[in-house]
């Protein structure tokens, strides 16, 4: 009878320590299997560390950028100085050295001196051609009068020079003008006008199909005032031939 009773409470016991390991096995089953779940549906290192590489490796936005333009910059080797007049453009000779009676570059900052300089040069190259065509219209056979003489006066011959001769050579002002504006002005946007390009050298418009521009910063310093005092002198004969 004791035997019997051991055997039966052994069994017992080993009943219920295996029923309570199948409880705890089945908890930890559950909970993996939650787990797992969860962890399915949540970002993982290493897909957040490939994505971050891709995004890494994608080419930035295009953005685009002014031209670079240092601050201190050579042009046709001239380089600005605030401390000189005009900055430092050529055009001052002896005896006078730098004339401007009436100050209209006093104070002048570096924009409006180079647009100073640009019309001084403009207006220059146009007197140029302007006395030579008053010498050559009066003194020369010419198109409008089919080479006979005596011409008129040349303050007169504009009026009496027909539309179809004056038409081509108002195209071709207009033209020239237009090119000189897109070489060396900045396009009237963001309310930038009467602006010259940072960039562009008063006058210097890249024409020089003799190749006379000098290469050396001080002969062409040299040539810019030649250029600068034949057209000033040009400027006061063209006045007072019209006058």
């Amino acid at each position: 009878g004791n035997s019997l009773s051991l055997s039966h409470n052994f069994t017992l016991t080993d009943i219920l320590t295996l029923s309570h390991l199948t409880y705890t096995m089945m908890k930890l089953t559950i909970l993996a299997a939650v787990a797992g779940s969860a962890a399915a549906f949540s970002p993982s290192a290493s897909i957040g560390a490939s994505s971050t590489a891709l995004r890494m490796s994608e080419p930035d936005t295009e953005v685009e950028q002014s031209p670079f333009v240092p601050d201190s910059f050579v042009l046709n080797g001239w380089s600005a100085d605030a401390a000189l007049p005009m900055h430092g453009l050529p055009g001052a000779v002896a005896p006078l050295g730098f004339f401007d009676p009436l100050g209209f570059s006093k104070g002048a900052d570096l924009s409006k001196a180079k647009r100073l300089r640009e019309a001084e040069v403009m207006h220059g190259r146009v007197s140029m051609m302007a006395v030579v065509g008053y010498l050559i219209g009066e003194n020369t056979p010419t198109i409008t009068y089919g080479f006979d003489f005596p011409h008129t006066i040349a303050n007169n011959q504009l009026p009496e020079v027909p539309v179809a001769v004056l038409l081509p050579f108002f195209l071709a002002i207009n033209f020239a003008e237009a090119l000189r504006a897109s070489v060396g002005w900045v396009e009237p946007v963001g309310g930038k006008l009467f602006t010259l390009r940072e960039l562009y050298y008063p006058g210097d418009l890249g024409f020089d199909p003799l190749e006379l521009k000098p290469k050396d910063a001080a002969e062409y310093a040299k040539m810019q005032t030649k250029e600068l005092n034949n057209g000033r002198l040009a400027m006061l004969s063209a006045a007072g031939m019209c006058a």
